[in-house]
């Protein structure tokens, strides 16, 4: 009976047997030439028979063994290695170079009978809170597979691993080698979806209580959302096309149900990139409101102060104007000159008293009638 090679990449949790790069690269000593060579394998009948130490040591050994595959991963290879191996394998000078600048958007292109691959991989970073992304080549050809990596992730240690402990699915070829490679670039894409999920919903914690540097984070989250789609949705059109190939090149069953799986795996993660674009959207509108909201509320709580101590300057000035009309009667009376009309007048006094009440009384009603009181 056939073994059974359903969900091989998920089931293994070995640890890698040899690491693709290692915690720390050493800068080489003067004069030395520094090699991006980090694993460097050859495999029959799905067991790896070599592990040759330099590109030339690989060329010999698969020269000698014609149904042999060779898998090279290189991490930041330098020119003169990368064109090494084009003239090896017929790599096609564009996709050589693109290889060489990176920075490229994930794209699946066929050069004759080498297909070249460019995969986005992303990791969370739990400790920043952000989504670091790398970037990743694949050249695969009918008897080799060339993986050149700019930046940590992923770590193709951990597929080479589990693919050499399943040596059945590794003897499928190269394109057992592709699909594993896809396969773990779309896993890594399931912690980032747990991890940007995580900070929606602190988000909206802190839009509700009013943080003022809510607005900030919602931008770099966004950022960091459309860079992952970026990412992840290219994919979907790119296993679309490895899958209709498969009657063309003779892709077993076995490989096609991985494919599938992966495929699935990449639709679930755009959906998921769609909601949270839509969720920082309609968030982000929420906070304007709120904001708004809250500045209209300062202003009418700044506009009714205003009002009470416009208010408040009025009862003051009424009072003091009723205060101040007897102050000037009394003081006109109070300047003790020998000649004054009135001075010697026996109702001088009640008529001093009196005017002081008419004139107070009388701009007491004015103020009230113009509720200044």
């Amino acid at each position: 009976m056939a073994p059974d090679f359903r969900k091989p990449f998920r089931a293994l949790s070995l640890r890698p047997r040899t690491p693709e790069i290692p915690a720390r690269v050493e800068p080489p000593e003067p004069g030395q030439v520094r090699s991006s060579l980090i694993n460097n394998a050859i495999y029959e009948n799905g067991h790896r028979v070599e592990t040759p130490a330099s590109l030339s040591d690989t060329y010999d050994a698969l020269d000698a063994r014609p149904g042999a595959m060779a898998w090279i991963g290189l991490y930041r290879p330098t020119t003169e290695e990368l064109t090494s191996l084009a003239g090896q394998f017929g790599l096609h000078e564009l996709a050589v170079e693109d290889a060489i600048v990176a920075h490229q958007r994930p794209k699946i292109e066929r050069y004759g009978s080498t297909l070249f691959v460019v995969l986005r991989a992303a990791r969370y970073l739990d400790a920043k809170e952000e989504v670091e992304f790398g970037e990743l080549h694949v050249f695969m050809g009918s008897n080799f597979v060339i993986t050149v990596r700019h930046s940590e992730s992923p770590d193709l240690s951990l597929v080479r691993g589990r693919l050499e402990s399943t040596p059945d699915l590794l003897a499928r070829g190269t394109e057992a080698v592709l699909y594993a490679i896809l396969d773990a670039v779309v896993d890594g894409y399931v912690p980032v979806v747990a991890g940007l999920a995580n900070d929606i919903d602190e988000i909206e914690t802190q839009v509700f209580g009013g943080d003022p540097g809510v607005s900030r984070r919602i931008y770099e989250l966004t950022r960091e959302v459309i860079d992952f789609q970026r990412a992840s949705v290219p994919l979907v059109g790119m296993l679309d096309q490895i899958s209709n190939g498969f009657d063309k090149y003779g892709i077993g069953e076995d490989l096609q149900q991985y494919l599938r799986d992966v495929a699935d795996h990449v639709a679930h993660a755009t959906e998921r990139v769609d909601e949270f674009r839509i969720l920082l959207r309609d968030i982000l509108t929420v906070n304007a409101t709120l904001v708004a909201q809250r500045q209209n509320e300062e202003m009418q709580e700044t506009t009714e102060a205003n009002n009470r101590q416009t208010e408040e300057t009025r009862k003051i000035s009424a009072w003091a104007a009723i205060l101040f009309a007897p102050s000037i009667i009394s003081g006109i009376y109070g300047m003790n000159f020998r000649v004054m009309p009135e001075l010697h007048w026996l109702f001088g006094y009640p008529f001093a008293i009196g005017l002081m009440l008419v004139v107070g009384i009388g701009l007491y009603v004015i103020f009230r009638k113009l509720r200044w009181l």
